[in-house]
């Protein structure tokens, strides 16, 4: 027993002896500790459900960690752009050529959000152990201080066992070119350079109520609003384009592999001052603020990022990637509101077109605009006139077949009678009661076209006229509302209005300018300049029409009816 104890022991410990080689081959090299206290823990091997793609293993890469932070400035004319090594991040990104409401040049990057949501260009991974590991980490730069565009810049990572690598490419352009890629434990990690945390020119609760996730997905345009976005939901592609925009300004991703192109959607709860002027901390409220993320999810990603205003002739010089053998633009980045688009795209370029060759001021502007429109509907005034006229002159033989049938109930087959005579009445006389609509009819669109036009049009942010500073903005005196309520007072009186009962045409002469006014009490004073303008040129043309024959016998009819009904 003692033998074959002694042989036993020997056998296996020769075994554990030949095997020592091929423990070495495979036996994982320690991590170095992080470089700081932020950093998190080295990530787990990522599951299945962390769609990380397995690739052949390469070498294990070197550790290459910068010893201390440093920062990069680019700039070009358009924007500068300051860059952090710990995480290879933005921590600001000025669009030079626009300015916040304090007239300072404007900040995109939201400071309170993107501190607690994570700064432009840093990564989203499916592991959010990883994620920190990558956001926090001291990058080695391949670029310090300033650096003008054209030109490029690299940030590289590796701790042995994680590497990650960035690399942007400027030029004269709002694009930025980008290259990233991330490896851990020899495989490649699904992780997508991302825009988190809204923008810097939100500064009250409406400016965040605009933002949307956007993207072009086979040749059509999808908006996501707040409640429709789900944080961390992977849209799989094909897409051309994706990102988030808000009311005046986008980033905006565009992968060079649309096939393989993923948005990740991101919303995060924040807490803001409910007045922005005048900041309280005891006095906020809860929005949610959206990111996104694009990248490819099979390996290295490859995109342009644009970062820039909702200029219209900006965007359109920007070609996206062929989604289906087309080569679309960034021009579906401004929404002019579905149908209404049809109206509010040309009436934007009619005015901009007016600002560039006619007068150099946006206000001036859109009192051009206002009175071309307003002269093209005067043959749809005199059209509504006459048809008023005639259904003015058949009321009594109207009200008289009403009174025929009148004891007979609406289910009756009678009241078919009724209709019908009525309808060859009219007919006979060429009245058509639809008539005295058809005005109204055609200039509401006009209304809710230039109410989407001016949400969209950042021509118009920040633009001067008279004594308003910002035409996208309410008028700061509400002079123009006041103006609205004031030239509805005088329409309604100088208006004969048919078939109404006067003590009704009373009441609505009072309710109707004042509930208008109380709407246009805080829309853009662009807005308000088109509608006050618009119905003081109506008071004009009313008054030269209540002059003619026409307009004598209408108002004559009109007081003939009063006098009846006070008898």
């Amino acid at each position: 027993m003692e033998k074959r104890f002694f042989l036993v022991f020997a056998l296996f410990f020769l075994l554990i002896f030949a095997a020592q080689p091929l423990l070495k081959k495979y036996q994982t090299k320690p991590t170095e500790p992080p470089q700081s206290q932020n950093v998190a823990a080295p990530a787990p091997p990522q599951p299945s459900n962390a769609m990380a793609a397995s690739v052949p293993a390469p070498s294990t890469a070197a550790a290459r960690q910068a010893s201390a932070e440093s920062e990069t400035v680019v700039e070009n004319d358009l924007y500068k752009i300051t860059f952090t090594n710990r995480g290879a991040i933005v921590k600001s990104w000025i669009l030079k050529k626009f300015t916040d409401d304090k007239d300072q040049p404007l900040e995109l990057v939201n400071g309170a959000a993107s501190q607690r949501y994570g700064y432009p260009l840093s990564m989203w991974a499916y592991d959010e152990s990883l994620r920190n590991k990558m956001n926090n980490a001291l990058y080695v730069s391949s670029e310090s201080g300033k650096l003008s565009a054209p030109g490029a810049l690299t940030f590289e990572y590796s701790d042995g066992g994680l590497t990650v690598r960035k690399k942007f490419e400027f030029d004269s352009t709002y694009v930025v070119k980008s290259e990233t890629s991330v490896t851990s434990q020899g495989s490649t990690v699904s992780a997508f350079p991302m825009w988190p945390a809204g923008f810097g020119d939100e500064t009250s609760v409406s400016a965040y109520a605009a933002s949307q996730v956007v993207y072009q997905d086979d040749a059509k345009t999808e908006r996501l609003k707040i409640k429709d976005v789900s944080g961390g939901k992977t849209i799989p592609g094909p897409f051309a384009w994706g990102g988030i925009v808000d009311q005046y300004f986008a980033a905006v991703f565009l992968p060079e592999d649309p096939a393989n192109a993923v948005l990740v959607t991101l919303r995060n709860p924040l807490d803001v001052p409910k007045d922005f002027q005048k900041p309280d901390p005891k006095q906020t409220t809860k929005i949610d603020v959206l990111g996104a993320a694009v990248g490819n999810l099979h390996g290295t990603t490859q995109q342009r990022i644009y970062v820039g205003p909702k200029a219209l002739d900006v965007l359109e010089s920007i070609a996206a990637p062929n989604v289906h053998g087309e080569s679309p633009d960034l021009h579906g980045v401004v929404d002019f509101g579905g149908w209404l688009g049809v109206i509010a795209k040309p009436l934007f370029l009619w005015l901009k077109w007016t600002h560039d060759h006619i007068v150099p001021n946006w206000g001036w502007a859109i009192v051009v605009q206002t009175l071309i429109i307003n002269l093209a509907l005067l043959p749809l005034r005199l059209s509504q006139m006459k048809s008023m006229l005639k259904m003015q002159r058949i009321a009594p033989q109207v009200k008289a077949i009403q009174e025929k049938y009148k004891k007979y109930s609406m289910r009756d087959p009678r009241k078919q009678d009724m209709n019908q005579e009525i309808s060859a009445l009219y007919k006979e006389h060429g009245a058509n009661p639809a008539g005295g609509c058809l005005p109204l009819l055609v200039q509401m669109p006009f209304l809710f076209a230039y109410y989407r036009m001016l949400g969209v049009a950042l021509d118009l942010r920040h633009a001067h006229w008279l004594w308003i500073k910002d035409l996208s903005s309410p008028d700061p005196w509400h002079i123009l509302p006041i103006a609205i309520v004031i030239t509805m007072l005088f329409m309604q009186r100088m208006t004969p209005q048919a078939g109404m009962d006067p003590a009704q045409q009373k009441m609505m002469n009072i309710f109707m300018p004042l509930m208008l006014g109380y709407i246009s009490f805080n829309l853009a004073a662009g807005l308000c300049l088109y509608w006050s303008e618009g119905n003081l040129i109506a008071i004009v043309q009313q008054a030269i029409m209540n002059r003619t024959e026409l307009g004598r016998e209408m108002r004559e009819l009109a007081e003939k009816r009063a006098r009846k009904k006070e008898k």
